[in-house]
């Protein structure tokens, strides 16, 4: 026991085994539901669903015990839910990327972010970004996983005498989503811990006797995990690659895992009291490092962009101070593997709920905006409107550093347009105008 004490510095965090114990428990529980939602999601890009399960699983379970043993936080890792849409309905769907190019993207921007973790580059370039403009791209991602989470239930209508237009809710798919999305706000506003995973299951055992979830013959809850891709699989998605549309997937990937991983660091910090005597997040480039590696070796077995998960402040907020919690997060995730059985028969009308849910979380980002102000509001607005609207991060990153360009340029304040804005938004036009 000394010897982990020691090494994860229990004591010195004011904390104790027991507690990094139950908050390890608490943070699976609260973000474990991607296991049933991501394998439907990639589904639409034409992935196996049952390789993609194992596939985030694993990734999950890897990557948080590489910030365990390596960032040493309470901070777990899984595939980001809002860019896996990304991947599946934009990259794969309007773009028309095979899967493997995709994750090929995926594997590159771990890459990449492996280099800039390691000479602190990564946090020049987020200083360089008008903070509106961060903060509207998860706005944007909000309005786009919740409009996927209407239209998997069956409630958006695309097609109707209008451009967009809502399905009855009485009956079917629509009305399970509605029945669930009532548990989810009933359990989030009692504060019950793992409420969206315990809506899901809830919902899913509703779909029963309304035929919505069907349970196969001799249904087990225990398996051997599915197979999952192999980097051979995963490699192929190189060949034929148009490289002005990879470059463009990849910076999308890099600019949203850039900004969503620093901000649910920065937030765990503070609940959690991870800083240092001069306000500095304990060990951040070694746990930016883990964040990379998990997105490089995920991307090889099938699993989309690795992002840390804002879930992880209900651990924190238990009592997990140390990277002991994400020990017990991370095996969790894996002994999960073999639950596949369970989580590949939650239709997606269960599992339509969380999505809705999840972006209305991502509201939060609107924090500390002023709203009134031109340069602030107008950015705001247009990118988090272009993303859903187009199905692509990338043309809301375009309106949203093109509109704050512009009225800083308006307004005669030069010095507002830092070069890494500046630059961004010089390849944006020219892309916009091609």
């Amino acid at each position: 026991m000394r010897v982990i004490d020691n090494y994860f510095k229990i004591t010195g965090r004011n904390s104790t085994i027991p507690r990094e114990l139950v908050g390890g428990a608490v943070t699976f529980a609260s973000m474990v539901y991607i296991l049933a939602v991501q394998p439907g999601v990639m589904a639409a890009a034409g992935m196996d669903s049952g390789a993609v399960f194992t596939a985030t699983a694993f990734t999950a379970g890897m990557a948080t015990l590489i910030m365990a043993f390596l960032g040493r936080a309470p901070i777990a890792l899984a595939s980001g839910l809002g860019i896996n849409a990304f991947i599946a309905y934009s990259v794969c769907g309007q773009m028309g990327f095979s899967w493997q190019t995709a994750l090929c993207a995926v594997f590159v921007e771990g890459l990449i972010f492996i280099a800039i973790s390691l000479t602190g580059l990564r946090e020049i370039i987020i200083a360089g970004i008008p903070d509106q403009v961060k903060k509207a791209v998860a706005l944007g991602i909000g309005l786009f996983v919740a409009i996927i989470g209407f239209n998997n239930a069956g409630i958006l209508i695309t097609n109707g005498p209008t451009p967009l237009a809502m399905a009855p809710i009485n009956s079917g798919p629509p009305l399970l989503t509605v029945i669930g999305l009532v548990f989810i706000i009933i359990l989030w506003t009692l504060r019950i811990p793992g409420s969206i995973l315990i809506s899901i299951c809830a919902t899913a055992l509703v779909g029963i006797p309304m035929g919505i979830t069907v349970i196969p013959e001799n249904f087990s809850l225990i398996h051997i995990p599915p197979m999952p891709y192999t980097p051979v699989d995963i490699i192929q998605g190189i060949a034929g690659v148009h490289v002005l549309d990879f470059c463009l997937v990849l910076f999308s990937l890099l600019f949203v895992d850039l900004f969503d991983t620093v901000s649910t660091l920065a937030g765990v910090a503070i609940q959690g009291n991870l800083l240092d005597k001069q306000g500095n997040i304990i060990n951040c480039r070694k746990i930016l490092l883990s964040d990379a590696l998990g997105t490089s070796i995920g991307a090889l077995f099938g699993a989309t962009t690795v992002t840390a998960y804002i879930e992880s402040t209900t651990g924190v907020a238990v009592g997990g101070r140390t990277g002991l919690s994400s020990v017990v997060t991370g095996l969790l995730f894996l002994l999960a593997l073999f639950t596949s059985p369970f989580f590949l028969l939650i239709p997606s009308a269960a599992t339509a709920p969380a999505l809705i849910f999840v972006g209305f979380m991502m509201l939060g980002a609107l924090t500390g905006l002023e709203l009134r102000k031109t340069e602030v509001g107008l950015p705001v607005f247009l990118t988090m409107i272009a993303v859903p609207l187009s199905y692509s991060i990338a043309q809301g990153l375009a309106w949203g550093f093109i509109s704050f360009t512009l009225v800083k340029i308006v307004q005669r304040r030069f010095f507002d347009i830092t070069p890494p804005t500046m630059i961004l938004t010089v390849i944006f036009l020219i892309k916009q105008l091609l």
